[in-house]
């Protein structure tokens, strides 16, 4: 069962390397997009055992309205922001502002 979950893990941060600079995901479409529609959490907790990996730009994942809900999980709460505003992403309450501009949808933007 643990190889299923690293296989998981491992398809979650292929996906997440392909959100482009300056846009967001959320765990549920990265989810949706791998077949594992209820399966946002588990998107959720690969994000936050992707912190010692290189290239995996987890600070692009949100939840669905746009909250930087993993930022308590990167080395201070402060650097998912400051990433993504890097970036060009405006934040404003711990919330992507223009979410729905900066929105990327990997079931629609990927051929699977």
């Amino acid at each position: 069962m643990a190889k299923d979950h690293s296989n998981f893990f491992n398809d979650v941060y292929e996906v997440v390397k392909l959100v482009p600079t300056g846009r967001v995901t959320s765990y549920g479409a990265i989810a949706a997009y791998l077949g594992t529609k209820g399966s946002a959490r588990m998107v959720g907790w690969a994000m936050n055992a992707s912190h010692t990996l290189e290239n995996v730009p987890a600070h692009r994942v949100v939840n669905r309205s746009g909250l930087l809900t993993g930022r308590h999980h990167f080395q201070t709460p402060t650097i998912m922001q400051e990433r993504l505003e890097a970036e060009g992403v405006t934040i404003e309450n711990n919330a992507v502002k223009n979410f729905s501009k900066v929105y990327w949808e990997p079931i629609k933007e990927l051929s699977l």
